[in-house]
């Protein structure tokens, strides 16, 4: 895990040196074990590295291959690099890493190579015979990769101040992708919260030529590939899901340092934990953070998960006033503004303090085992297809009414009274916004009528979702929004913020490629993630698997109207003087919060508190 950054001139003129080391200083926490950089004929690229897979110097970055013709930074693992290596029998290998076999992979097959890889990526090969630079990232956008065009250049990054230090690009607001961030949390692909910085498509590729600029997608969630099995099959299915999923855990313990896991005592990290156990001659080392709050404490449950799997277990409490403590610099180590992540921030600190540097984590059950509330929604709505088809009068003027409640929460109901119809592209965004369409036209300088980039995305993807069975169209909707664009981004970002490695075996382009293709019949929930429980049982303990689901949330309400009101509102009233925010509605909602109104959810006033301390934190304008 680490972090790359590459200047392309296209007058083939060398980059300055010192600008891709400025760039590669701006992401000293990503990568504090080695650093370093080439700038030569056209092309200058960095490196800092957090070492995992052959932790000697003659693994450092940018590395060259044997012929000396490609040069590769690279950002991830190679969960299979072993399997790949063993075909490349005449390549002559000079280290034990994972590095060394992505570039030696990539001289012999080219682009290809990404068939054949397993893990989570982005890197950059800089071909010097063809004068081509080509730049990859993983599947499913587990690691970040931007890049930007600027006088005669391209510029790319692991993270945006990297991009920023170059002082190449200009730190301006991209205006266009506010809707965006207001409405879902986060800014997603294709833009970033800076004008002129794009996000790489998760699954594509880019060749940059002297002869143009050519992208292309590799992989896509919309498109699984067909499953080799009879999917009614229930039997069937469970036992390639516990296979699937055995195969990924093991595959996520390759590393030349200990690798410990993230242990909620929920069914998904125990889901994790169990198969550690199963699969390493080692004894897991799990870890779980408590809290005095019973409201928020999940400890018991945690211990009862590592009592089953004899784990070396760690138990790291921490007090709301340690997590208040945390906060500011949790919002400091933003790359991009988010109405979550803070949570990711305290809990990667809490391990990388105890001496781990690579963990495994659980997200991604609920995504993919229907955990949400809205997969069953989804469902539901179906059952009233002509009816709704029939209504549209009826429900255009209950829409009316509801539109006058000056709320974010009756605006969202009100739109999906309006949609015209029960599809997933026309409920899907609902389910997730956070601030209404209508709330956004009403406290910024944004037009609500036209469509943000995530929704335009859905609309592009429709005829391949269309083809999916209901529950994998919500779950196929979840990767490419909230997964992609607000839950990986931050367990990046925090979690790096602090050189930890997070590792997903849920996430498993396998594994999701096979529960995409699941049959409704089989996935719909019985009690919680029943597909997931009865396909790795006995696995979990029946005190796991029903009990309670607990949220890792703190009091945000009481904070933001206490110990935290001078700080909110700090920056709420210094960002209500800026040109895109209408100043008066905004503090009229803040104060409607203030006073108590409990339809006016915390969340949507957090994100303008945060994406102002962002911006002033990174000086953008």
């Amino acid at each position: 895990m680490c972090g790359i950054a590459g200047i392309l001139r296209h007058d083939g003129m060398t980059p300055d040196a010192a600008t891709i080391r400025d760039m590669c200083d701006a992401m000293v926490h990503r990568g504090p074990d080695a650093g370093g950089y080439i700038a030569e004929q056209g092309i200058a690229l960095g490196h800092r590295r957090l070492s995992i897979i052959d932790l000697s110097d003659a693994a450092n970055q940018p590395f060259t291959d044997a012929s000396g013709r490609y040069t590769l930074v690279f950002n991830g693992e190679l969960y299979n690099y072993r399997e790949v290596r063993a075909m490349l029998p005449d390549y002559p290998f000079r280290t034990g890493s994972d590095t060394e076999v992505l570039i030696a992979a990539f001289a012999a097959w080219g682009q290809a190579c990404i068939d054949r890889f397993k893990g989570m990526f982005a890197f950059a090969v800089w071909d010097r015979v063809d004068r081509t630079l080509h730049i990859c990232r993983d599947r499913l956008g587990v690691k970040p990769l931007y890049y930007g065009h600027q006088d005669g250049m391209l510029l790319f990054a692991s993270e945006i101040r990297a991009l920023l230090a170059s002082g190449l690009i200009a730190r301006r607001l991209d205006r266009s992708a506010l809707s965006d961030y207001l409405s879902f949390q986060s800014f997603g692909y294709p833009s970033s919260p800076i004008s002129g910085i794009l996000q790489l498509e998760a699954g594509s590729w880019m060749r940059i030529s002297a002869s143009g600029t050519e992208t292309r997608r590799y992989w896509s969630v919309t498109q699984p590939q067909a499953a080799d099995l009879d999917m009614t099959d229930t039997s069937a299915v469970r036992k390639q899901i516990r296979t699937l999923l055995r195969t990924a855990v093991q595959q996520r313990l390759v590393s030349d340092v200990p690798v410990g896991a993230f242990l909620s005592g929920g069914i998904d990290s125990s889901v994790v934990v169990g198969l550690m156990a199963e699969v390493s001659n080692e004894r897991p080392s799990t870890f779980n953070v408590s809290f005095t709050e019973k409201d928020y404490d999940e400890s018991a449950f945690a211990q009862s998960v590592s009592d089953r799997f004899n784990t070396r277990h760690t138990t790291i409490r921490l007090t709301p006033e340690d997590y208040l403590a945390q906060l500011g610099p949790a919002l400091d180590a933003m790359d991009t503004p988010s109405g979550d992540g803070t949570n990711t921030y305290v809990v990667s600190k809490a391990i990388r303090d105890a001496g781990i540097r690579v963990a495994l984590s659980g997200i991604g059950g609920d995504e993919l085992f229907a955990g949400y509330p809205f997969f069953n929604k989804h469902l539901s709505l179906q059952k009233y297809r002509q009816v709704f088809a029939l209504s549209g009068p009826f429900r255009r003027l209950a829409a009316t009414f509801l539109d006058l409640s000056g709320t974010s929460r009756y605006h969202r109901m009100a739109a999906l009274l309006r949609a015209k119809d029960v599809s997933i592209i026309s409920t899907y965004p609902e389910f997730r916004r956070i601030l209404s369409e209508r709330m956004i036209g009403r406290l910024t300088q944004r037009d609500p009528l036209s469509d943000g980039h995530f929704q335009q995305l859905l609309k592009t993807r429709g005829p391949e979702l269309s083809g999916l069975p209901l529950l994998s169209q919500v779950t196929a909707s979840e990767l490419l929004g909230y997964t992609q664009q607000t839950l990986l981004k931050d367990t990046d970002q925090m979690s790096m913020a602090h050189a930890l490695e997070v590792r997903e075996p849920f996430f498993d382009h396998e594994l999701v490629s096979f529960l995409l293709q699941v049959p409704d019949a089989v996935k719909r929930p019985v009690y919680p993630k029943s597909l997931l429980v009865e396909s790795v049982a006995p696995l979990l303990p029946d005190e796991i698997v029903h009990r309670k689901k607990q949220g890792f949330l703190f009091p945000f309400p009481l904070w933001m109207r206490g110990v935290l009101r001078d700080f909110c509102e700090t920056r709420i009233r210094s960002l209500s003087q800026r040109d895109f925010i209408r100043a008066s509605p905004l503090l009229a909602y803040w104060q409607r919060f203030l006073d108590g109104d409990a339809s006016i959810s915390w969340s949507e006033l957090w994100q303008f508190v945060v994406l102002e301390h962002w911006m002033e934190k990174n000086g953008v304008e």
